[in-house]
Parts: structure tokens; C-alpha cells; sequence
């Protein structure tokens, strides 16, 4: 494997150069093709045009756009300069994009269109170090937009200006090193002030090098692009992508759009969150009982007798897992008799109900690589009863992201897979002690991918980092005897929905307790479509309000959990958590409920009276489960 990502462009594009390395959508939605030799040229085109503005080696450069074949141009070529590129996606309020330029010290930003321009303007006076942006829209006319203190330049300004001008790109290209700063990717923190999470051409190429030791990818395979690239489970399918000579494939995870895409470029992998995997199942049951009668009926069937069948062949082939030890030849009985006497009806259903969603896969379609969020049970069911093979991995922005992956050959439903080649995971309890299989602990990793640690923060990065170079994950996981692990829970606070958006719940529930009616709040949605709350009343001033108010009632209990209390609260809550408070659309709280009695230290409350999460989510399961049901 190289030892940088350019160095990897530049053997690619020698060894295939007319294999398509990316499918875009011109301006009649239609796909076109780049070559590997054409992503070569333009990459060191746009290099040597960016050297001709001042970005040298070291250099923060942001990168503010969504996904797009300009993005990788961009990407690679501050790579061959030896720059790190600071991204974030079109969705960013101008907040948090002044933060992430400013805090990174950025002397040059690449935008995607005057939206993102008119963002940075608004927040000129923080932007002390940033004297030159660039615009990816082809469109866009700096002659007749208001640029307020800044240098604007257009992409393909650029990108011509560095034409004939690339034989120096070579050179700085070869002073690479893998140690080199690639990226530096803001995570939020507890405290919500995000976290820039340095990334290394090496903490990326060692996926690349051993992706291949688990999945079948390779040359003439192409990647569905659905995910903001600017996170980094699609950042590093991406460069997989390049290292294994596929073809990216742009596209977006709205579901008439995807699936439109799908059917013309006829995909043969695709990463994505459990979201996208939960809506193909969702929109295939809206189908099915839209159309009722014995098209439901059969559907319903075949999708029984298709998990049935996978369950019993599970059990045959051993790929069960295994966190007690179990008798292989026990299993072996169990699962055979329903195994073969099955299968003609499998067969039957694959013909019947299940090809018609494969077609709509595009028919070429092998696997999907579900990330970012656990993949539900359910989900993972129903595709394992189609016979639509999805391989849940794990990772964490720190780590590039890739910890673990289930294996193409051996997956194993329920679990995250092994540690990934070259990685080491453990598990450790309170004590800091290793626990072995069926034990509940927290997930430490260490390898080639974990980050460099958190820039201008070192504090921070000796907290994540032990000195043994383990990354606490703050996740709660078990294993099982054969190595396999699963995610079982959280230990640090941070809630990843089903989109894969990351939350911090701490900021959320500090605002709702702004309300005078609301003592505490406890934020759920780990693994969820959206967020809800559980909600403590502050009694006192609820009393007081009903009394002014005059609503009646028997007692506390049932005020508390009326109808009128809880009108109240929702009208505290969508006051609180909005837009004009500076939260997300996926930040709000959709459902909520009232809880009449008080956390107990010792019990949903630890001695120093924090919220201990994991209690409450065993404690209040029937309050949350009919939250989202």
C-alpha cells in the first residue's frame, strides 16, 4: 500500500487508467464518466492552480459542500500539496462553519455555492485569518455577487489556471509522508463545542489496504454515493473506492432519487446508515398493504418462511453467535430438518416477491455496508429473509472510522463483526479489568486508524487516548466466544439516530431545563429515527400554573400526567428546542413523556447525582418502547 492517498491516485490511474472512477450527473441528470487518468489530470491541475493561490505544505484548507465529483478533485489535490482539508456539508449553519474555519486558522475556503459564500460573509468579523474563497458552481458570477472583504474565485477558474503548470505537483507529491495531516473532521463534544478529530493518510490507507480482507471489491464494482462525504464513513468509501479501482457513483439518500440512480448505474455496493435501509423496508410494506389481499397475504408469508429458512441455515453454517459456548453439532441438528424442507418455498418466494426488490436494487447489487447508528433488528431480519446480504461495521470518527466490520463470507447477524485486520479491541469493567465473552464493558481500540488526536486540544486527546494508545470509544459492547463483538449500549452520552446524526444530549436537556416547569430531561434516540424525552415536572410551579389556570384534578399524579400538563410542556419544549435557539431540525424532541416521580441517587442517579443513562434506558424501557411505538 502507498504511503499517501495521492501517491495511491497516481498508481491507480497507471494500472487502470480508462476504468471509470466516478458516475456524475451533468445538467440533464444524466450520468457521465471520469476516467482514472482524467481524475489524475484534473486532481494535479487543480493542485498546481491551488499552489498558484498560496496553499503549501501544512496549510488548513475548508471545504464546505456536499457530496460531488468537485469534491474529491478538491480533496485529493490538497492532498498531493501536502494540506489538510477542514469540511462540512451545505446543511452547517454559518455558526458552525465561522467555528470550524476560524478555530482550524483557514487562509482558504472552497465553497460550493453563494449560499455557503453568503454564510461566511455574515460572519466576517470572526474569520480573521480567511482572505480567499473559491466556488465550486460553474454558475456562479463573482462579478455580480457581493464577495464582501474576501478574494472569490470560481472552481474552473482555478482549475484551468494550473493547466500546463503540473510537473512541480509531481515533486510535492513524492514529499509526501503517511504521517501527513489529510483531514481534520469536527465532532461535537459534551459540551457541544466541537472537536477537530486529526486524520492521517495513514490512519485512512490501512482500511483501504485490508477492506479487501472482507469484502469482495474490486475493479469494474461500483459504490453508490449517498452519505455526506464530509463525515467519515463515506469519506473512507471514497478512498476505498480509488484504492480498488471502483467507480463512485453520486447520488442522494432521498428515496424516489436513490433508487431512480440505482436502476441506471446499476450498483454493486453501497454504504449507508440503518435509516436508508429501514426506509427500503418501510416503502416495501407501504407497497404491499397498499395493495392488501393475496399479494399481502403471499408477501407475508414468503417473508416468514424466508426468515425462518435463514434462521435454521444460520445454524447449519454456524454463523450464530456465540456468547455462551454452544454444541456446533447441536445446532447442526436444530437447523437442518427446516433448512432443506424450506427451501423449495424460499426458492419460490426469491421468484415471486423477493426479485422484484432486487431488481429495484438495480440487479447487479452484492451487499450494503450499514454504519454510522445500530442496525435494527428488524431491519436486518427482512433483509436476511430477501436474501439482500447487509454487513454492519462499527467505527467512531476518531478511529477513521472502521473498527470492525462483519465479514462478506462469515457474517455474523446481531454483531459488528471481528476487530478489523491490524486492530485490537478490548473490553474492560469499571475496574479496568479485561472481561472475556458475555461480559458487559466498555469497547477500547488501538491501531494504524486511530487519529492523531484533537487539534488545539490536547487535553481533550489524552482523555480519549490512554497511554497505551487505546481509544475509549465510550461504548458498551460484548463478545462473543469467537470473537465477534456487538454493541450493547452507551457509556458516554453522545446519541447517533438512525441517520447517523450525532447528538449531544447535554446541550438539549440544559436548555429544556430553562423552563420553570421543567426540573429535568433526559434526552433519548440512540439508534432511532428522531428524538423524544423523558420529562420530570418541577411540581411546585406546575401546581401554581394549574391553580392560576384553574384545571382541575384528583391529585399530583394525575395533573402531571394530564392532558393539560402535558399541552404545557409541549409548548415549553418546542419553544426551547427550535431553530431560533440555534438547534437542528433533528435536534427537536418529536414525542416526550411526563415521569411523576423523582430520580433516586442509587438509582437513576449516581452519588454525585448525574444521570446514569444506561439505568434509565432498563428502568423506564416500557415508557420509552411506547414513546416510539
Amino acid at each position: 500500500m502507498e504511503s499517501t492517498i495521492p501517491k495511491l491516485l497516481k498508481k491507480i490511474a497507471a494500472e487502470y487508467p480508462d476504468l471509470p472512477a466516478q458516475m456524475h450527473k451533468d445538467a440533464d441528470e444524466e450520468f457521465q464518466v471520469t476516467t482514472f487518468s482524467q481524475l489524475y489530470r484534473d486532481v494535479k491541475q487543480f493542485a498546481a492552480g491551488l499552489k498558484n493561490h498560496g496553499v503549501v505544505r501544512g496549510d488548513r484548507v475548508g471545504l464546505i459542500a456536499d457530496n460531488r465529483k468537485e469534491w474529491f478533485v478538491t480533496d485529493l489535490a490538497l492532498h498531493c500539496l501536502g494540506a489538510a482539508d477542514v469540511p462540512r456539508g451545505c446543511d452547517s449553519n454559518a455558526d458552525e462553519i465561522s467555528y470550524i474555519l476560524s478555530f482550524s486558522q483557514c487562509r482558504l475556503a472552497v465553497l460550493e455555492n453563494a449560499r455557503q459564500l453568503e454564510k461566511v460573509i455574515e460572519k466576517k468579523k470572526d474569520l480573521k485569518d480567511l482572505k480567499q474563497i473559491i466556488i465550486m458552481d460553474s454558475d456562479f458570477d463573482t462579478s455580480s455577487t457581493d464577495t464582501g472583504p474576501f478574494k472569490v474565485v470560481g472552481f474552473d477558474t482555478v482549475l484551468k489556471a494550473g493547466e500546463g503548470k503540473t510537473e512541480p505537483i509531481d515533486a510535492e507529491i513524492d514529499l509526501g509522508e503517511s504521517d501527513d495531516i489529510a483531514t481534520l473532521i469536527y465532532t461535537s463534544g459534551t459540551t457541544g463545542e466541537p472537536k477537530g478529530v486529526m486524520l492521517s493518510h495513514k490512519n485512512f490507507l490501512h482500511q483501504v489496504e485490508h477492506v479487501p480482507d472482507l469484502i469482495m471489491v474490486g475493479p469494474g464494482d461500483r459504490w453508490l454515493s449517498v452519505l455526506p462525504v464530509w463525515h467519515s464513513f463515506e469519506r473512507i468509501m471514497q478512498y476505498v473506492a480509488l484504492g480498488t479501482a471502483s467507480t463512485l457513483c453520486y447520488s442522494k439518500p432521498v428515496g424516489s432519487i436513490l433508487l431512480a440512480d440505482m436502476q441506471k448505474v446499476r450498483p454493486t455496493w453501497m454504504a449507508s446508515v440503518p435509516r436508508i435501509w429501514e426506509s427500503v423496508r418501510d416503502g416495501v410494506y407501504r407497497n404491499v398493504n397498499k395493495a392488501g389481499g393475496v399479494k399481502k397475504a403471499l408477501f407475508l408469508f414468503f417473508v416468514a418462511v424466508g426468515s425462518t429458512w435463514k434462521t435454521s441455515a444460520n445454524l447449519v453454517m454456524g454463523l450464530v453467535p456465540r456468547y455462551r459456548k454452544r454444541i456446533r453439532a447441536l445446532d447442526f441438528l436444530l437447523g437442518i430438518l427446516p433448512f432443506l424442507l424450506l427451501y423449495p418455498l424460499k426458492a419460490l418466494g426469491s421468484v415471486l416477491v423477493f426479485k422484484t426488490i432486487k431488481e429495484k436494487l438495480g440487479g447487479r447489487f452484492v451487499a450494503g455496508i450499514s454504519g454510522g447508528g445500530g442496525l435494527p433488528a428488524h431491519v436486518d431480519a427482512f433483509f436476511q429473509a430477501a436474501g439482500i446480504l447487509l454487513l454492519e461495521g462499527y467505527g467512531l470518527t476518531e478511529s477513521a472510522p472502521v473498527l470492525s466490520l462483519r465479514p462478506q463470507k462469515r457474517p455474523i447477524p446481531g454483531t459488528i463483526g471481528p476487530a478489523f485486520p491490524g486492530t485490537e479491541i478490548k473490553i474492560i469493567g469499571e475496574d479496568g479489568s479485561e472481561l472475556g465473552p458475555n461480559k458487559r464493558g466498555v469497547l477500547l481500540a488501538r491501531g494504524p486508524q486511530i487519529m492523531k488526536g484533537y487539534y488545539r486540544k490536547d487535553e481533550l486527546t489524552a482523555q480519549a487516548i490512554d497511554a497505551d494508545g487505546f481509544l475509549n470509544t465510550g461504548d458498551l459492547a460484548v463478545k462473543t466466544h469467537d470473537g465477534e463483538y456487538a454493541i450493547v449500549g452507551r457509556a458516554k452520552d453522545t446519541i447517533v439516530l438512525l441517520g447517523g446524526e450525532n447528538i449531544e444530549p447535554s446541550p438539549i436537556e440544559e436548555k429544556l431545563k430553562l423552563s420553570p416547569y421543567i426540573s429535568t430531561a433526559v434526552v433519548l434516540g440512540q439508534d432511532r429515527k428522531f428524538l423524544t424525552a423523558l420529562i420530570l415536572p418541577d411540581i411546585d410551579n406546575v401546581l401554581t400554573w394549574a391553580k392560576d389556570n384553574a384545571v382541575p384534578y384528583a391529585d399530583e399524579e394525575s395533573l402531571l400526567t394530564g392532558v393539560e400538563v402535558h399541552e404545557l410542556l409541549a409548548g415549553e419544549i418546542s419553544g426551547l428546542i427550535s431553530s431560533k435557539n440555534g438547534f437542528k431540525i433533528f435536534e427537536r424532541i418529536v414525542r416526550f413523556t411526563v415521569l411523576p416521580n423523582s430520580f433516586e441517587i442509587g438509582q437513576e442517579l449516581s452519588a454525585k447525582q448525574e444521570i446514569k443513562r444506561h439505568v434509565i434506558n432498563e428502568i423506564y424501557a416500557k415508557d420509552i418502547k411506547a414513546l416510539y411505538s
